[in-house]
């Protein structure tokens, strides 16, 4: 009875990935897509505010698959991501009506139908410079851009070159990085600012990306949008670190968030134009998240300056205190989650502003 459990559901997955593939190879004719306009896939790549679990996988300390993670996910499960629930990818793809989770594209479990809708490659602590990642050994964009060029070999094999093609071009990415570049590589380094005055720095920053985005549009990525830097000195790990004893929003980390994001925003402007068919758009979370943490009441939240869990007001590390998962009652009543990342609730609002001001641009 036992085997043929098992045979019965391999065949269930059989079939289901079947009708998968063959909705998909039905958006094809003749090399031209029929449902043109529509984004067929969501593909991710970035640091610890999209990744679903990759980091799982992967040898770092820099996880977040234990409680009180995930406590507000459906089942409260502690998948990896690195907030109480859903993360920005999460979001992001719920709104284009693509799926309500992005999975991680390092889970052994994914089916191909996970694959034809879209993944993300993103670890946590990942930057655009290339040591961000190494402090904390997780897959730098670099390593993640490798096992992009290994989906699209997996999809080949499913649906064919002219399909995946189509799916490459068409589907929408999302790149979400340069917090862990600002806060930990630059100011929280005793080397960096020695080698790199800020301004330096973050051109470097946006050479780096600049890079990024012009190798995934020579693999066949179109749409992409580039997620800003948040306003970093407002994090509540930097109040604590940098913030005095009134853990005030750093400035001087604001300003390079700030001096950042104009840069990166003038050279995705220039890379439009010299990109041919490309449609890569500049995503402002900076004024979003900056606006919930001087108005919190607007949106319906009430603290700002510390996460619902961890240390309360002494966050020194970045995540939730595996040895004491203490949390607040309501993470919807908080912007942050840890002293890094913030809650679903707030992801939620920052989405659905950045969606509905930048979607017709992929279009």
């Amino acid at each position: 009875m036992k085997i043929l459990s098992i045979t019965r559901n391999n065949l269930i997955n059989v079939v289901v990935n079947l009708i998968v593939i063959s909705s998909y190879l039905s958006l094809q004719i003749n090399g031209n897509t029929v449902n043109k306009g529509k984004i067929p896939a969501f593909i991710v790549f970035g640091d610890s505010i999209v990744d679903p679990g990759n980091n799982n996988y992967v040898a770092t300390i820099g996880r977040a698959n234990f409680p009180p993670y995930g406590r507000d996910f459906p089942g409260g499960i502690p998948t990896g991501r690195y907030s109480n629930g859903k993360v920005p990818s999460d979001i992001f793809a719920e709104e284009l009506g693509i799926k309500e989770f992005v999975p991680p594209y390092l889970d052994p479990n994914l089916q191909i139908s996970d694959l034809l809708t879209g993944v993300s490659f993103a670890s946590g602590a990942a930057g655009y410079d290339p040591n961000s990642a190494k402090l904390a050994n997780a897959l730098s964009l670099e390593d993640q851009l490798a096992l992009f060029k290994g989906y699209k070999n997996k999809l080949k094999a499913a649906v064919g070159e002219n399909t995946t093609s189509t799916i490459i071009s068409e589907s929408l990415y999302l790149i979400c990085s340069g917090s862990n570049d600002i806060t930990n590589t630059y100011f929280t380094s005793p080397i960096t600012p020695l080698q790199y005055d800020i301004s330096t720095y973050t051109g470097l920053m946006v050479n780096w990306a600049s890079s990024f985005v012009q190798k995934l549009y020579a693999l066949g990525a179109r749409r992409i949008g580039v997620i800003s830097a948040p306003p970093c000195g407002c994090l509540p790990s930097q109040r604590t670190l940098h913030g005095g004893l009134l853990r005030t929003c750093v400035e001087k980390e604001n300003q390079a968030s700030i001096l950042f994001n104009n840069k990166l925003f003038s050279e995705l402007t220039s890379l439009n134009k010299k990109l041919s068919g490309s449609r890569i758009v500049y995503l402002d979370i900076y004024n979003p998240l900056l606006n919930l943490i001087n108005n919190p009441s607007q949106s319906g939240f009430e603290v700002t300056k510390k996460g619902c869990c961890g240390t309360g007001n002494l966050e020194v590390s970045f995540l939730c205190n595996k040895l004491d998962p203490g949390t607040c009652k309501n993470a919807s009543k908080y912007v942050f989650w840890d002293s890094f990342h913030p809650t679903e609730a707030a992801y939620k609002v920052i989405v659905h502003e950045v969606y509905e001001k930048s979607i017709d641009k992929f279009l």
